[in-house]
Formats: C-alpha cells, structure tokens, sequence
C-alpha cells in the first residue's frame, strides 16, 4: 500500500515536467519498443531530450529546449524519454548514444539515426537559457 501511494506521489509530481515536453509537441516514449520504433524510424533529423527531475532540467532544460524550437531550422522529429522514471525507455535510447556516458538531463540531435550532435547535463548547468538554446539551434543550422 505504501508503495502505491509513493508511485502515485511520484507520478503527480513529474507530470507536469512531461506536459512541459509534450506540450510542445514532444512524443514520449515509455517503453523499449516505443524508442527503437521512434528512433529507427524517424527519417531526417530527431531531437531526443532525455528528461529528469534535477533542479537544472526543471530550472533551465525544459524551457531552453522549447526557446530553441522558435528557430527558422528545426528537427523533423521530438521524441523524450524520462530518467529514472521510464528506466527501460531511457536505457533503449542511450543505446543510440554512442561514446557518450548517460547523461540527465541532455539533448540529442539524430541525422537519420545516427548520433549529430549531443548536449550534456555538464553544458546545461551553470548556463544560461540563451546559452543552452544556442547550442541547439547552431546544431539546428548545421544538420536540419
């Protein structure tokens, strides 16, 4: 019974950092087969953010990622996944991360499945939205 009423807790509390995503227009993907489905199939160029509740995801992340989606280029394609609550989903798609180590939250610039450009929880701390934004929309340029 506890444990139920934790996962309920957990649930209320991170919702509204998923619609903050899928408000947008981001696809959540919760399960394996979701992710290898989205992300082999996505033709062009897909941007994956991998989603936390870290006070630098919910503080700077979210709404830099949103800030960047105003440019003139842009991904055909926004999938998330949530860190330490869609475990298995997030796992799959840090399968696509080639030479890079988990990292929660980031961003993920894919061209054709194939891993473009990466921003790390290590470039999203201590920066500034327009500086988070920036890097994505130069990669934007670069690869849409």
């Amino acid at each position: 019974m506890a444990q139920d009423f934790y996962i309920q807790q957990m649930q209320m509390m991170v919702q509204p950092m998923r619609d903050e995503l899928t408000r947008i227009g981001f696809r959540e993907l919760t399960t394996p087969e979701e992710v290898e489905e989205a992300l082999e199939g996505a033709k062009g160029t897909a941007l994956v953010v991998v989603n936390s509740v870290c006070g630098c995801a919910a503080g700077l992340a979210r709404p830099a990622v949103a800030h960047s989606l105003n440019n003139d280029k842009k991904p055909d394609h926004l999938f998330t996944v949530f860190a330490g609550q869609d475990k298995e989903a997030t796992a799959k798609a840090r399968e696509y991360f080639t030479g890079y180590p988990p990292s929660s939250p980031s961003f993920v610039l894919m061209k054709d499945g194939k891993l473009v450009h990466m921003v790390q929880r290590h470039e999203i701390e201590d920066r500034t939205l327009e500086e988070i934004s920036a890097n994505l929309t130069s990669a934007y340029d670069k690869h849409c």
